[in-house]
């Protein structure tokens, strides 16, 4: 269960009929969308939950197997027990080949070893997002997006405006700046540290200095007195 997958007709409704069905190692589920009705179904527990650490079956567009039909579905919503590895609900969505759809897709970044941050500057890259969403038609939809980070300097940062995307994919940001930070490079301020290294050593110093004169001055102010 990759990319393919096979669901089952459901008739039963309800939290009882939901549980009772959990009691067998299955899971309820909803297939929406489209120009078709709803449609319940059920799911082999087990493969669904190898199915969902794969992450392709999270940002790709699924084919589903419903007896004799084959429709091609995106994942859209995953319900989890609260502490038990358990799924307890799964909806899909249906796909209309010439209607734009929103997914979100996961950011790989490469070439993060070789760039002159890291290779000259030793700096540090943080990768600011993991995920993003996109807009585009099915066919165009993209596994993930890959930001190139081969020419990211110390000081830099990786914008939404430098990032290649693939033909007909366009990034949704909703509200937030468009020109959102994909990556930064900085480097560790190692001068500082070493600069204040002799100040320590120097106070150090001066404290073991302090200390066996305070210890001589002791007995003297006690002779004074007696």
């Amino acid at each position: 269960m990759a990319t393919e997958f096979t669901a089952f007709a459901r008739t039963a409704q309800g939290s009882s009929a939901s549980r009772r069905l959990r009691n067998t190692a299955k899971v309820p589920g909803i297939v929406y969308g489209g120009e078709a009705k709803p449609e319940l179904i059920e799911l082999d527990h087990n493969a669904l939950w190898h199915a969902l650490k794969k992450e392709d079956f999270h940002s790709s567009i699924l084919t589903m197997t419903l007896g004799s039909a084959t429709s091609q579905v995106l994942l859209r919503d995953v319900q989890y027990h609260p502490f038990k590895q358990l799924i307890q609900h799964i909806d899909f969505q249906r796909v209309d080949a010439n209607k734009k759809l929103h997914m979100k897709v996961p950011v790989h970044f490469v070439n993060q070893e070789v760039s002159p941050a890291v290779k000259l500057s030793a700096a540090i890259v943080n990768h600011v997002l993991n995920e993003v969403e996109v807009a585009c038609l099915p066919k165009d939809l993209p596994r993930f997006i890959e930001v190139d980070l081969k020419d990211l300097k110390a000081g830099e940062s990786i914008h939404a405006a430098d990032v290649k995307l693939p033909s007909g994919v366009s990034l949704v940001f909703h509200g937030r700046n468009k020109d959102a930070v994909f990556a930064t490079a900085s480097v560790v301020a190692e001068e500082a540290a070493v600069e204040g290294a002799p100040v320590a050593a120097a106070e150090v110093a001066a404290s073991k200095q302090k200390a066996p004169a305070a210890a001589a001055a002791a007995p003297a102010k006690d002779a004074k007195k007696k």
